[in-house]
């Protein structure tokens, strides 16, 4: 949900953003990361996965993620001065409704949900990597 969240609703969404470098930080990420993962999972359904494809699954995520974070991040920050002067998004009182919405305070939230969020799902991820690439029968067991 994170990629169509960046993609369409800062990135499309605020034209001023697209010729950032974070953008293309973030992209480079992904692309390496989805080419990984694929291959991973192309090789495990024909039963021949190569070392390599595991090691880089369970390895490049080491650089791969704090690197698509930063591009995230930056990005949405880029991005903030423009959804506030535009007011993109933002629904004000009063309304028929009853309802107001500031995009610019909600980008503010989803980029400090990044602090708790990112260091669990790394830590998992270099859980996983111990637990796959550590090859002992007591990690196999869990399998």
């Amino acid at each position: 949900m994170s990629r169509v969240f960046l993609i369409w609703a800062v990135t499309h969404s605020v034209k001023e953003v697209q010729s950032e470098d974070s953008v293309l930080l973030f992209v480079i990420a992904w692309t390496i990361t989805e080419i990984i993962r694929y291959s991973f999972y192309t090789f495990s359904l024909l039963n021949h996965l190569p070392y390599i494809i595991k090691w880089a699954r369970y390895t490049l995520f080491i650089v791969l993620y704090p690197m698509g974070v930063s591009g995230e991040l930056l990005t949405i920050y880029a991005a903030l001065p423009f959804v506030r002067q535009a007011g993109l998004y933002s629904i004000s009182l009063p309304n028929k409704y009853n309802f107001s919405f500031d995009y610019y305070a909600f980008l503010i939230l989803v980029m400090i949900s990044y602090i708790p969020l990112f260091p669990q799902l790394y830590f998992h991820m270099l859980h996983q990597r111990r637990k796959v690439l550590s090859g002992t029968e007591e990690h196999k067991k869990f399998d």
